[in-house]
């Protein structure tokens, strides 16, 4: 059995693969009645997208793909604007300890309302969850600009964090859609490649409305750019939607259902009793971890212990209810069970545990290990994000040349991975030169770049163009649980670690200020470089940030089985996706 067939061997029942029915070669009036085909099988939304990359022109394609550049541009650059002004918008307003809490709550929201929007994407249709995506963040947005407290900012911050995710996820499952399997890596590298730009326009856009109009006029422009820039490509492809619905590409849905009937056909379409216990049970989850430091007991404090009780209780019950009783699954239980997915979701969990352990508190460490400006630290910080898009560009090209994508991530990414993180063990510490330290973020973002282009192929590629936009939400959501686990390690070893080594290096005379020193790094910054006390932070930051370091490394181990689990696919004559697509 190929590789291929036996990704594919165990699939849901009625499901048709389109592995399953390759379209022949060749230009015979089969074939091509074949490809003008949406898959009958597979739900509204994929049919309707399917139909749309039929009827629409080789030019329609090239101004939708320079669209979703132009969308990642502006959220990209939203993103980057919105955290440098955060502190100054919570600073305008008396400071209440609500604030970090819906930080923390809007954090996971939006983490996992992507799995409901794979759902409205799948059922309703692609441009719709996207107009839905567009809404929320101009919401958020505008909630933003004319808050008056803090309690309104925190409530924009949900709609917001929705919204801008929302959007960027759905950029994702568009690229997919419009993009065979072989190109898919290098499409989704070139459309993310605003970051080169964005990563470095965020601070100076923020400081100049700062300093002149002010942070309400800058969320209120990004209120008018943001739909501005988005709508457009929304109209393209609703347009090409009703020009495939005219030519008569899928069927007319006469619904003749009454208001109960059609509750109850969208609750079984939406699996919402699935949705429901993911949905629940991943954010019950997810809290603790980011809740624990506000409540006085900690990890023993009966909320924490109550919420990842019942959030591991309702992961359980999601797979029970999915395997038993689901009449429409949200996700095939042979695609739980498959093992390139399930290396792929542990992989994308192992990427961000390994990520916040090794850039947790490491422009801090720029600044007083190495005495390094903001800026300058921030521009060593950025290099991860320049290396990024530049490896998974390049690998985006390798895996369309080659098809192949397990060996990219098993012979480069993954050891280098473990080569840049082990190497900094090394050079993180005091007297280092900051050279070698840069090479490691070097090393580090290009196994990145590496690994999230190919571990979205492998999971794309051990699925049928239905189950796509599910799964890219399901990445997600594991990338979620991987990036608050290894917070809160990084976290933890920080906490225990910095002051005990505070304590034992600093000289006697400054111990009564080991408090204000671990608590505040404009302290440690007021002390000159060379003194006996700057010398003492540095060594104790050195020495928390090497079992960090050594905790991101060792992760790796899963990782690497992680893509030992993947099958050995070859993306090359896999068809997917149908009708006029790079």
């Amino acid at each position: 059995m190929t590789p291929q067939a036996d990704a594919h061997a165990e699939k849901e029942p009625g499901v048709v693969n389109d592995l399953d029915h390759p379209v022949p070669l060749g230009p015979s009036p089969e074939a091509d009645h074949v490809e003008r085909i949406p898959d009958a099988h597979a739900q509204p939304g994929v049919q309707g997208i399917e139909a749309v990359t039929v009827v629409w022109t080789t030019t329609a394609l090239i101004i939708a793909y320079v669209m979703i550049w132009l969308t990642y541009f502006v959220e990209g650059l939203l993103s980057g604007t919105t955290a440098a002004l955060t502190p100054y918008v919570t600073s305008a307003f008396v400071q209440h300890s609500l604030t970090p809490t819906v930080a923390v709550l809007s954090s996971v929201i939006g983490g996992v309302t992507n799995l409901t929007l794979a759902k409205i994407l799948d059922v309703f249709g692609r441009p719709q969850g996207y107009l839905v995506c567009i809404f929320i963040a101009t919401a958020g947005l505008i909630m933003m600009a004319a808050c008056d407290n803090v309690e309104a900012y925190a409530a924009a911050q949900v709609f917001y964090t929705v919204g801008n995710n929302g959007l960027q996820y759905s950029l994702s499952v568009f690229v997919a859609d419009t993009s065979s399997l072989r190109n898919r890596g290098l499409m989704q590298a070139l459309a993310s490649s605003p970051n080169l730009i964005t990563c470095w326009l965020a601070g100076p856009v923020s400081s100049a409305f700062l300093k002149g109009a002010g942070w309400r006029w800058c969320f209120g422009t990004f209120a008018i750019i943001v739909p501005a820039i988005t709508l457009p490509l929304f109209g393209l492809f609703l347009y090409n939607y009703y020009k495939a619905k005219k030519g008569g590409l899928f069927a007319q849905r006469e619904d003749q259902r009454t208001a109960w009937q059609k509750f109850h056909h969208y609750t079984r379409e939406f699996d919402a009793v699935g949705l429901l216990l993911l949905s629940a049970g991943v954010a019950l989850f997810l809290l603790p971890f980011n809740l624990y430091t506000l409540q006085a007991k900690g990890w023993r404090s009966p909320l924490v212990i109550c919420l990842l009780i019942f959030g591991v209780l309702l992961i359980v019950l999601f797979a029970v209810w999915e395997r038993f009783f689901a009449p429409v699954t949200f996700i095939p239980y042979s695609l739980l069970l498959d093992r390139t997915v399930f290396g792929a979701c542990m992989l994308s969990a192992t990427l961000f545990f390994g990520y916040f352990c090794w850039n947790s508190y490491f422009s801090s460490f720029l600044q007083v290990v190495n005495d390094l400006n903001v800026s300058e630290a921030s521009y060593v910080v950025q290099a991860y994000t320049v290396g990024t898009v530049i490896s998974s560009a390049a690998v985006g090209a390798l895996i369309h040349y080659t098809g192949r994508f397990k060996p990219l991530s098993l012979y480069f990414g993954v050891p280098l991975s473990i080569l840049g993180m082990g190497l900094m063990i090394n050079f993180r510490r005091p007297n280092s030169d900051i050279g070698h330290i840069v090479m490691c973020q070097i090393f580090i973002s290009f196994s990145a770049g590496t690994i999230i282009i190919c571990d979205e192929i492998a999971i794309m590629a051990a699925a049928s163009h239905q189950h796509i936009a599910v799964l890219l939400a399901v990445l997600g959501m594991f990338g979620n649980i991987g990036g608050a686990i290894g917070l809160t390690v990084a976290a933890a070893i920080w906490q225990d670690v910095l002051p005990k080594k505070l304590a034992e290096y600093l000289p006697a005379e400054e111990l009564p200020n080991l408090l204000s020193i671990y608590a505040d790094i404009t302290v440690q910054l007021s002390y000159a470089v060379g003194s006996p006390v700057r010398v003492a932070i540095q060594h104790a930051y050195g020495d928390a940030q090497m079992y960090m370091l050594v905790a991101g490394t060792a992760v790796w181990a899963v990782g690497l089985v992680a893509v030992l689990m993947w099958r050995d696919i070859k993306v090359i004559g896999i068809k997917q996706t149908k009708g006029n697509v790079f």
